[in-house]
């Protein structure tokens, strides 16, 4: 059964309709006509807190326009165009924040796999063709009948392409050569936690679609060197929408409360520390502990505010599961720290980014590579997760001015380790478990600084907690409780045969 829309949801979905129906779209009718002459492209921002229902929005306005006949473009083919057919792509700055979007049924991509797609070998081509309706079965050949049917079973229900092909059992390296930047303009975006969003991107996404629609949450930090501004602040109305209200299924949420709580300007951290403590009395979804626990920052970080408050958390955790001061052992996580190759190697530079390897982007080591210097890496919210690199994995140590290096390669992907993070790093990010480090915001609420007129200590937690899915853990102590299990990849073997299982292989 479809969902009911709110009043301020419909209003903002009619506004929506009214800004898609004057480029020809039109998804009340269900019609499409021929796209007008391109011009200034046109933008619109839907804002609103955690909870105030815009991922159900933006998965209505999905659904209207398949049934509006706009094609949907993703991130994995560049579809063969006629002049007469309408598109959209659903589009995120990273790709775990694509990946929860993913996860509610609606197909994301990220902003770089937007703007560069695959080029597959040949025979693979065929098969890409075929998958998205666009050219017949090919014969057997890399891939037999059963391969075949298994990746067109998954595709039907999952549509992506390297997803299809790995359910065949193949990987990324078997049938992707290259990339590309796309050949031609594209029509409407919809683009989710546009808060994120620099200046730059915010222009690239003007120059490449007709329509950017924004989804965005104004509470929450602002990119670094954005001034603490938002790409949708200086959108005046009718231009920029606001939901309020919140919905029913997630009115009873203690989580979403905590963070909606934090808009009161009477509250200070002490009571903001009562309100916690009260909700962990009441539901078990929060929590209140007196140190961190060791085991869950293998999968979902830690949440600080300060670098020395996570490099120390980080050699707490390293430290409570025995890793060698000079190596990894397989399971530890890592965060993306970019990637250092020099311009004559933009190709792989593209390559790395549009698998999702971007700055921010969460990994798990899996051992060494073949290669000297390569590490085997599980991309977490890649579609197509495994992948070996050449790696330079830092290790920082607390009062040290440089990191030691534990994998040198001459150049590649640069990595952090990933047990602990900070707030800003999160954005776009949702665990299961979050466990939030207290002690930090309340050394931001007495330094007493504001960003965008707003307390820091209040937009770092109110980030912090709507990281948190299902259970929020309130850290109130500088201490480590020891896991009770070593570190492990079963988890991930088990998320890479899912692949394969889901199309009944």
């Amino acid at each position: 059964m479809t969902q009911a829309l709110s009043p301020d949801q419909a209003a903002a979905r009619d506004r929506i309709a009214d800004v898609l129906r004057e480029t020809g779209v039109d998804i009340d009718a269900g019609s499409a006509a021929p796209a007008p002459a391109r011009g200034a492209a046109q933008v619109l921002a839907i804002t609103g807190k955690a909870g105030s229902g815009k991922t159900l929005l933006l998965a209505t306005v999905v659904k209207a326009l398949a049934a509006a006949g706009v094609e949907a473009v993703s991130g994995e083919h560049e579809p063969r165009r006629t002049r007469d057919k309408r598109n959209f792509a659903v589009l995120a700055p990273t790709n775990k924040a694509a990946s929860v979007l993913r996860n509610h049924g609606v197909p994301a991509t990220t902003i770089h796999r937007i703007v560069y797609t695959p080029v597959y070998a040949p025979e693979f081509q065929k098969i890409a063709d075929w998958l998205a309706g666009q050219g017949p079965k090919p014969a057997e050949g890399k891939l037999d009948a059963q391969a075949l049917d298994r990746a067109h079973a998954f595709f039907a229900r999952t549509p992506s392409i390297p997803g299809a092909l790995a359910a065949a059992g193949l990987r990324g390296s078997d049938f992707i050569t290259g990339w590309t930047r796309r050949n031609a303009p594209l029509d409407i975006a919809l683009v989710d936690e546009a808060s994120m969003l620099d200046d730059a991107q915010f222009k690239d996404l003007q120059h490449l679609f007709s329509t950017v629609i924004l989804f965005g949450d104004p509470a929450q930090l602002a990119p670094v060197g954005q001034r603490g501004a938002m790409v949708f602040d200086g959108l005046a109305a009718p231009r920029r929408l606001a939901l309020h209200r919140i919905h029913r299924q997630a009115a009873d949420n203690p989580i979403l409360d905590l963070a909606h709580a934090l808009g009161d300007p009477a509250i200070d951290f002490h009571r903001f520390e009562e309100l916690v403590a009260d909700a962990a009395r009441a539901d078990p979804r929060v929590a209140v502990a007196g140190r961190v626990a060791a085991g869950p920052m293998a999968r979902s970080p830690v949440l600080v505010w300060r670098n020395a408050t996570r490099i120390r958390l980080i050699q707490a955790f390293r430290a409570a599961h025995g890793a060698p001061g000079d190596g990894l052992i397989p399971g530890e996580p890592l965060i993306c720290d970019g990637i250092e190759l020099p311009v004559k190697h933009r190709k792989k530079r593209l390559d790395l980014e549009a698998r999702g390897l971007i700055k921010g982007a969460q990994a798990i080591w899996l051992g060494p590579g073949r290669k000297p210097g390569f590490a085997r890496l599980h991309l977490i919210g890649a579609e197509d997760p495994r992948l070996s690199v050449a790696a330079i994995i830092k290790i920082e140590y607390p009062g040290e001015e440089e990191p030691a290096i534990l994998t040198a390669a001459r150049m590649g992907a640069a990595f952090l380790h990933g047990a602990a993070v900070t707030i800003h790093k999160a954005q776009g990010s949702q665990w299961p478990v979050v466990q939030v480090f207290a002690p930090d915001l309340y050394a931001a609420a007495r330094s007493g600084r504001e960003e965008a007129g707003q307390p820091l200590w209040k937009r770092l937690a109110y980030v912090a907690v709507t990281r948190a899915e299902e259970r929020l853990v309130w850290v109130t102590r500088y201490r480590l409780a020891r896991p009770t299990a070593p570190l492990s990849v079963a988890d991930l073997d088990a998320t890479v045969a899912d692949l394969r299982l889901e199309a009944g292989g």
